[in-house]
């Protein structure tokens, strides 16, 4: 178990966080409906997944605005960027946003998310979608070459996503790819996806966190040979990345320094203080209270964006005591999730209800099922029926970033009176997700990163088989809402479907998400073209240049 050694945590050890939970409980009653997040780019959000969806395409498909395929002939300039150190560099394992933001430098996505969520060209500069909308044919940029100085072939693609998508190697991304039938290099070069069933939030799929373009044949991943905008020139695994401009990234103007270090840090607290002190320009993420530190700081820009990414608190469901329904129903009724949006949120983002189909998703979030009312005592009446007479002691693993910490110590406090001992088990982000720890322990807290569209946590969390149903948790009715929303053409059929889905999590699933989190980062001053996007490792590091 950690120490909480960062030191705006010392606050919270000396009482502080308590203070304000005693005085939120006294002032709230029953947890209210879902406040309305941060209003940037709200729209933006829901806007784009349903449009794709609503129509079917002609067979002239969809073209994107062609990438400019010259050298990029960098400026000069470094760019210092503060992150968690790393432990997966395997495209198909990485998780973290250290991880992400690093695949995001050397690597390219075929297709990539603005921070808008719309879907925009990286490698792929146009793509066709079939009148049935199975088909999609990819036009490949020219003239693009790995780092090692081979050319980028359609067979590079169909090798990757023939990786990503083979159940025998048991990745992450097997599920979220299984409806792809097949993937083919044609005879002039693209690459053609024919899909199983219809897949309205296909191309959504393509850009993936993990689905970074590698070589044909790839085994060692440590060698880092991309396509993309750096190239890696030193990499010490406890202490940084150091990577420098490549002089023949196919998109014109970028990268827009000469240099680009990763730095690597045990905690959070000890990036801001090293933006503080200019050691670093950069920071891509931190929890609230840090980022409220920042604000007015001379020399430092800050950035809030809202997001759909959010901290689950789960139990398993599949041994004891996750699987009696009774002490389920304890822990929703035990937590107020309203008061931990306000205290550990601090007005940034927005009030959960124990499904992440947030507000954002504004055409398929529902507030149809009401949420349980706080109710202590009814709580440790249920517990006593459960077979816990004298209350419940469960350990619960926490990743030490963001405000997973803080949510752990409230919960504690909150469960507490329901009859509920926590004994809070902190582990680095790296230990937690490693090995799929995450996956094997009883209780939990896991930052979920934002996604574009909602079908992403439902097919790699929620449904029985998903590789990350981390709860254990299995529902043959969520399973069947889960395929239409998936694959109907018909946007009704599918906001009927996430509807569904949101009841059934709220009533039966061993699952509590009190809140969506807003991402927060901030920058030195001397530095443009900062786009925080919502899963901060997808941010365009090769975008941002020195100004002057």
């Amino acid at each position: 178990m950690m120490k909480l050694s960062i030191k705006w945590r010392r606050l919270a050890s000396a009482g502080w966080l308590l203070a304000m939970l005693v005085i939120l409980l006294a002032a709230c009653g029953a947890p209210a409906a879902t406040q309305a997040p941060v209003a940037t780019q709200a729209a933006a959000a829901t806007t784009a997944p349903a449009a794709a969806a609503t129509t079917a395409p002609s067979s002239g498909g969809e073209t994107a605005t062609q990438a400019p395929a010259a050298p990029a002939g960098a400026a000069g300039g470094v760019l210092r960027v503060g992150l968690e150190t790393p432990s997966q560099l395997d495209p198909a394992f990485a998780s973290a946003d250290s991880e992400i933001a690093i695949l995001n430098s050397v690597y390219d996505y075929l297709v990539d998310i603005t921070s808008k969520n719309d879907i925009a060209p990286r490698l792929a500069t146009k793509w066709d979608i079939s009148p049935d909308g199975k088909t999609y044919l990819f036009t490949l940029a020219d003239r693009v070459t790995f780092h090692d100085g081979t050319p980028l072939t359609a067979e590079d693609v169909v090798w990757t996503f023939d990786r990503l998508r083979d159940p025998a190697l048991k990745l992450p991304t097997s599920d979220l790819y299984a409806n792809i039938d097949s993937i083919e290099a044609t005879p002039d070069g693209k690459v053609a996806f024919k899909l199983k069933e219809l897949n309205p939030f296909f191309l959504y799929d393509l850009s993936d966190n993990h689905a970074v373009i590698v070589k044909k044949g790839t085994t060692d991943f440590t060698k880092f040979v991309g396509t993309g905008p750096f190239k890696v020139t030193n990499y010490s695994p406890d202490n940084r990345m150091e990577l420098e401009a490549n002089p023949t990234y196919f998109v014109k103007g970028k990268p827009g320094v000469g240099k680009l270090e990763l730095i690597f840090f045990a905690d959070q607290a000890a990036e801001v203080d090293a933006l503080r002190g200019g050691q670093i320009d950069l920071v891509l993420r931190m929890p609230t209270p840090l980022y409220q530190t920042l604000q007015n700081e001379p020399g430092i820009k800050t950035v809030n964006i809202p997001t759909n990414g959010f901290d689950l608190v789960r139990l398993r469901a599949d041994r004891a005591p996750g699987n009696n329904p009774k002490v389920v129903q304890a822990l929703k009724l035990a937590t107020d999730r309203e008061a931990i949006a306000k205290l550990i949120t601090q007005g940034q983002g927005a009030v959960g209800r124990d499904s992440p189909i947030g507000p954002l998703f504004t055409a398929f979030y529902s507030e149809n099922t009401p949420l349980p009312k706080r109710d202590p005592a009814q709580a440790k009446q249920l517990l006593a029926e459960a077979g816990y007479p004298d209350g419940l002691k469960l350990d619960l693993h926490v990743p030490n970033t963001g405000d997973r910490p803080d949510l752990a110590t409230v919960l504690k406090e909150q469960w507490a009176e329901a009859g509920i001992e926590v004994n809070i088990i902190l582990e680095p982000e790296s230990v937690y997700y490693g090995d799929n720890g995450w996956l094997d322990v009883d209780l939990g807290i896991t930052g979920w990163g934002s996604r574009p569209v909602p079908q992403f946590y439902v097919d790699v969390m929620l449904t029985c088989n998903a590789k990350w149903n981390e709860a254990h948790f299995c529902d043959p009715e969520l399973d069947k809402w889960a395929k239409l929303a998936g694959t109907s053409p018909d946007r009704a059929d599918r906001v009927q479907a996430y509807n569904e889905i949101q009841r059934i999590l709220i009533q039966k699933a061993p699952i509590i998400i009190p809140y969506f989190f807003a991402q927060l980062g901030a920058v030195r001053d001397n530095f443009d073209g900062f786009d925080l996007k919502a899963f901060a490792g997808r941010t365009d590091l090769a975008a941002i240049r020195e100004e002057g």
